[in-house]
């Protein structure tokens, strides 16, 4: 009870600063009452939805459209709020001073607001609402191929110059637009890599949510050298309650089973040797391992009977795994490659200017490429989208790698 009086007082105060920020560039009636029932049953509405959040559900299209509206309001809201609340600091300050020092002629204690202020104030309001906005009507598929070329003195001979697509993060439940995943299924075909990887997290939750998209991601075409997979923190239904230890078991198999269905190899916690002429790498895939989510990766078990000599390519689905305990491990992995963070689907990237987004400060590898004494990890920004339906400043990916022999040439 106590935490729904604290969220109403802090409606309450958003909805009457962004009011008074509204009201101060305009006293059109029909403008203001409108604002007021917009705001009334966005409020109404959000709430209602989180009171029928269903816990044996989870995710789906309402909690989506939810969450999505809740960042959409009251983000540009709290924008506002803080600017006029950082206005009414300075007119408390004022009015004080000038209280204090006997030239209050003016007959108030606070000076008026300033309709620059309101001005501003509503002006960069108007920056993340249309960018959220933008985020769920484009930016959740506005696919990018992403291409790298990695150098390695110790790639075996035959692979030089060999290709690797990766995708991760599918998340098919979230999906509502069959056309965007068609385009970018021929987008992954056209690299026309020689292997393809998918690291993980192909649900939200239900083995059922990949079922209208199987025929589509059937069209991924053969690889050379095959189509591989890992599992992710997501197709082990942790986050939902289950009506009886078998149906999570059972959806589990379904889950892992769906792989197959798409034509893709999962890895378990083991390794697979991938031959090219006369020469072969190892590549290892183990299960979810991440800090402070399911840790059923086992290195171990994935690379047993592997020695530091063999070119080994790691799966792994959080990149945490790599940070504590795969950059230092005396097998010296050589390439992992990761999704998981989605780069919070938010944040700013200019190649070679700024990469920002919120999820640094949780995750040290979060999007891209990272090396550590000849070790490499990739952290794909992710397929699909999950909880806010929508992509802003970090775009869905398709990642292409050009595995190099020799050193990296600065």
């Amino acid at each position: 009870m106590l935490r729904w009086i604290f969220f109403f007082l802090f409606v309450a105060i958003v909805e009457v600063y962004a009011f008074q920020a509204l009201k101060t560039i305009t006293k059109t009636k029909w403008i203001l009452v409108s604002y007021q029932i917009i705001s009334l049953l966005a409020v109404l509405y959000i709430v209602y939805q989180f009171t029928q959040f269903d816990r044996r559900v989870g995710q789906n299209s309402k909690t989506l459209i939810t969450f999505g509206l809740l960042l959409l309001v009251f983000i540009p809201k709290l924008i506002l709020t803080s600017i006029m609340l950082l206005e009414d600091v300075f007119r408390v300050f004022s009015g004080t001073i000038t209280h204090f020092l006997g030239d209050n002629d003016r007959g108030s204690f606070l000076p008026e607001r300033r309709r620059f202020v309101s001005q501003v104030a509503l002006a960069m309001a108007a920056i993340p609402f249309s960018s959220l906005l933008y985020g769920m009507t484009r930016g959740k598929y506005n696919f990018r191929v992403i291409k790298q070329t990695l150098f390695f003195p110790d790639l075996p001979e035959d692979f030089d110059g060999f290709t690797i697509t990766q995708i991760s993060d599918v998340h098919s439940g979230s999906f509502d637009d069959p056309e965007k995943i068609n385009y970018a299924i021929d987008m992954i075909n056209d690299q026309n890599a020689d292997m393809i990887l998918f690291t993980g997290d192909i649900v939200n939750t239900h083995a059922a949510e990949m079922h209208p998209w199987i025929d589509i991601f059937n069209r991924i075409q053969p690889h050379a050298f095959g189509k591989f997979s890992v599992l992710g923190n997501h197709d082990y239904g942790e986050y939902i309650q289950w009506p009886s230890d078998d149906a999570k078991r059972q959806n589990f198999e379904d889950i892992k089973d769906l792989h197959r269905q798409i034509g893709f190899n999962l890895l378990l916690n083991e390794h697979t040797k991938i031959k090219k002429g006369n020469s072969e790498l190892a590549l290892v895939g183990v299960e979810n391992w991440g800090k402070n989510f399911k840790q059923a990766g086992d290195l171990k078990k994935a690379s047993e009977g592997l020695t530091k000599e063999d070119f080994k390519i790691l799966m792994s689905h959080d990149p945490s795994h790599w940070e504590y305990e795969v950059k230092h491990d005396e097998k010296h992995y050589h390439l992992t490659l990761s999704g998981h963070t989605h780069g919070l689907q938010f944040g700013i990237e200019i190649p070679g200017i700024i990469q920002w987004s919120p999820v640094q400060y949780v995750y040290k590898q979060w999007a891209g490429l990272y090396e550590n004494v000849g070790r490499y990890i990739y952290v794909n920004r992710g397929f699909g989208f999950h909880a806010y339906p929508g992509r802003v400043g970090i775009w869905p990916e398709i990642t292409v790698f050009e595995l190099k022999k020799g050193e990296k040439v600065a």
